[in-house]
């Protein structure tokens, strides 16, 4: 009993060491500009500006640099201030 107690800690903690391991070297940095843009939008997930909501459109906004002209909804303000962020937070 002992034995197979003492053997299933072994494993776990085996297996623990390589998915630590693997989690370091698989690691994908996050591109925070498009949760930042989604946050800049006003929300309304219409699909006016031809993307499938503003997730989609946000994520077009920083990968494919499409005009935030495209979204109907938003202020003219609005753009304005997404126009300086994608200016300002280009991709290094």
């Amino acid at each position: 009993m002992l034995s197979s107690i003492l053997s299933m800690l072994v494993i776990g903690a085996i297996l623990g060491l390589i998915l630590g391991i693997a989690s370091s070297l698989f690691y994908v940095k996050v591109d925070n500009r498009v949760q930042d843009v989604i946050a800049l939008l006003p929300g309304y997930n219409c699909g006016g500006c031809g993307y499938p909501g503003c997730a989609g459109l946000a994520e077009a906004l920083v990968n494919e640099n499409v005009s935030v002209n495209l979204c109907k909804p938003s202020k003219p303000d609005q753009k304005e201030t997404i126009n300086q962020y994608l200016q300002t937070h280009k991709e290094a």
